[in-house]
């Protein structure tokens, strides 16, 4: 049985085919993806356009040890920041996981912009953003945007433009500063099957947020 199942015969007629197939998948999920982001996001405050509101995509604070910051979440502070500072977002929507104990994304970004010297009044979290895809529909959802600039690395704002677009969400994505390939590495692979997860749950499982609940509005 076991001969049978790591054959040449098995190996030619059905590993060799799936892995083609599972390979074609990731490229063309990619593909779209990033084909779709084209002219969507911006890497220089100058030349981003203005919207009210930012949508800050959650991560965690720290790295394994939980003494070392996390480079992306560093990367879209700063980045928050400078939008803000700059003037092109008035209102900063922090969505991100707050799913245990002593584990708070958006309370993270929020002592740490105001700390920069923005005020509280600026800034809404959302609590229930346990995937981007949570995040993203909940804009619209829930806090009832319309248009929003999406904040985060470009690999994770590509993927946000399109769950945007599928929820008739006018979005644009504002690139903070990306990590050297080493240390995203782990990330890089991640984010090829997160595409694939993408386009099931928009296109064949339309997956709904894990919540939604009452209307919120931002001033």
């Amino acid at each position: 049985m076991i001969k049978t199942l790591f054959s040449k015969k098995a190996f030619l007629f059905f590993y060799l085919p799936m892995s083609v197939c599972a390979l074609a998948v990731l490229f063309f999920c990619n593909y779209k993806v990033e084909q779709f982001a084209i002219g969507k996001t911006y890497s220089s405050v100058a030349e981003i356009p203005y919207h009210k509101v930012g949508l800050l995509l959650g991560t965690c604070k720290t790295l394994k040890d939980k003494k070392t910051i996390n480079p992306f979440w560093q990367n879209r502070l700063d980045a928050t920041y400078a939008l803000w500072k700059a003037k092109k977002i008035d209102r900063i929507l922090i969505s991100g996981d707050n799913g245990w104990h002593g584990y708070n994304e958006p309370q993270d970004f929020t002592d740490a912009l105001i700390a920069l010297g923005v005020p509280d009044s600026c800034i809404v979290c959302d609590y229930a953003g346990f995937r981007t895809h949570d995040s993203v529909i909940r804009c619209k959802k829930v806090f009832g945007q319309n248009k929003v600039t999406l904040i985060s690395q470009q690999f994770h704002n590509e993927r946000a433009l399109m769950i945007a677009h599928k929820y008739d969400l006018e979005a644009i994505g504002f690139n903070a500063k990306d990590v050297s390939f080493n240390a995203g590495l782990y990330n890089f692979f991640r984010e090829r099957a997160a595409r694939v997860l993408l386009m099931l749950d928009l296109y064949v499982l339309n997956t709904p947020p894990h919540f939604l609940g009452k209307k919120i509005t931002i001033y």
